[in-house]
């Protein structure tokens, strides 16, 4: 599982950044021969948007989630996330 605190100008969407991040990595892990087999990303990915005010707390946690992930899996973390804050899960595209 990969975390990533990313700052979107106005015009950049953060599908398109996201397509360009796993691209990119993908491409440099395979190139240099990093794992056994051939590295692809899932096709899922999970962002949310974050205030100005939390990017510190949001840091620290990108920065500690090995701790997080020895208490409870990111499935567990990430349903708890969606029934703390009401959040809908999107259905895969089409």
């Amino acid at each position: 599982m990969s975390y990533c605190l990313i700052s979107l100008g106005f015009s950049q969407n953060i599908e398109k950044i996201v397509q360009l991040i796993k691209g990119e990595s993908s491409h440099w892990l395979n190139q240099n021969q990093l794992t056994k087999e051939k590295f692809a990303w899932q096709d899922e990915y999970f962002a949310v948007s974050v205030s100005e005010s939390m990017i510190e707390n949001v840091r620290n946690y990108i920065k500690n989630q090995e701790k997080h992930h020895q208490k409870k899996t990111f499935a567990e973390e990430y349903q708890e996330f969606i029934e703390k804050y009401n959040f809908e899960k999107l259905k895969d595209k089409e």
